[in-house]
Order: structure tokens, then sequence, then C-alpha cells
């Protein structure tokens, strides 16, 4: 009957500690710059810096990236507990590789947290534009936290190249 008492009591926790553990904010909140010595060469860009916020289920990538004196932004918005479809679904090497996104179509997406928060692993099968016509490109990317929580890693793998994306980004502790 003890037993039967504590389980009773430890099932409302379980629903309760996501919530708690979100309203305490995530090490991944924040601006984070591109580390260009550490990482695979940004081909096409000269600056990258990426602005994570998460809302419960839902993170909200912005890209802010730099060529000489253009400046380009965008946001990807996925969510945890479903698979979201982006319109324009955002590729950091997409300008430089000419792999454009199919018109008109959009990119089925998956997220999920891996390794008690400390990964975001994200799939997208995104369709695209070659020069032999439209084709599906499968992406495997983690977002990983490391030292300290002020680094976090990126490797992507694409099914169109034969060798992951490697990014280091380092955490700016204010805006630019």
């Amino acid at each position: 009957m003890r037993t039967l008492r504590k389980i009773l009591l430890l099932i409302p926790l379980a629903f309760l500690l996501p919530v708690l553990v979100s309203a305490a904010g995530s090490p991944f909140d924040g601006r984070w710059r591109l580390d260009k010595e550490r990482s695979t060469v940004l081909d096409g860009w000269t600056d990258w810096d990426l602005v994570i916020h998460i809302d419960g289920s839902q993170i909200a990538f912005n890209y802010d990236m730099q060529w000489s004196s253009t400046k380009f932004s965008v946001n990807n918005t996925f969510d945890t507990t479903h698979s979201v479809t982006l319109p324009n679904f955002f590729r950091v090497e997409q300008r430089h590789m000419a792999l454009y996104p199919a018109k008109g179509q959009s990119t089925p997406v998956r997220a999920e947290w891996l390794d008690n928060h400390r990964t975001l692993r994200i799939e997208a099968d995104a369709p695209i534009e070659i020069s032999q016509g439209n084709t599906i490109m499968r992406i495997y990317a983690e977002y990983r936290l490391l030292e300290g929580n002020r680094e976090l890693e990126l490797i992507e793998l694409h099914s169109s190249r034969p060798r992951p994306l490697v990014y280091r980004f380092t955490k700016v502790s204010t805006e630019k």
C-alpha cells in the first residue's frame, strides 16, 4: 500500500518536471558566435551568429549571417513534441553549394532532446533543386553543449556530402 501511495505521489511530479526545467531556462538560450578557426570553412559567408530561444517544446533558431556588407537574418522554429513543416527551411551551405530549396515545397523537420537536454537532434528532409531536377536532401544535425555551457558544437550530416560539417560556437555575453 505504501508503494502505491508513493507512486501516486510521484506521477504528478513526472508531469511537472519538464515544466520546471523549461521555466528555469536552458543553457542553449542566447547568442552564439561562430569560431571560424575551429569550424568547417564557411564558404559564402564571413560571419555567423546563431540566436537560440527555447520556450517549452519550441526551439527558435535565428541565423544572423553576413557576407562583406550584406546582412541576412532568418528564423527556423522547431518543436520537440511533434514534426513541423517549414516553408523556408534555412541551410547555411545552400548559398555556396547551389542546392536551393525546391520552389513551392516545404521541409518536414523533427527535433528531439538527447543526453538529458545537452544535445538537440534535428532531422530534416529538404526538397532541393539540382541541375537534374528536384530531389530530397536528408539532413541530420546535432547541437551539443560543451565546456561549461559556454561552447556549442554543431555537427551536420547531409546526404549530398561525403563528410560532416562541424561548426563551433562561443556564447556571446552581450547582444551585438
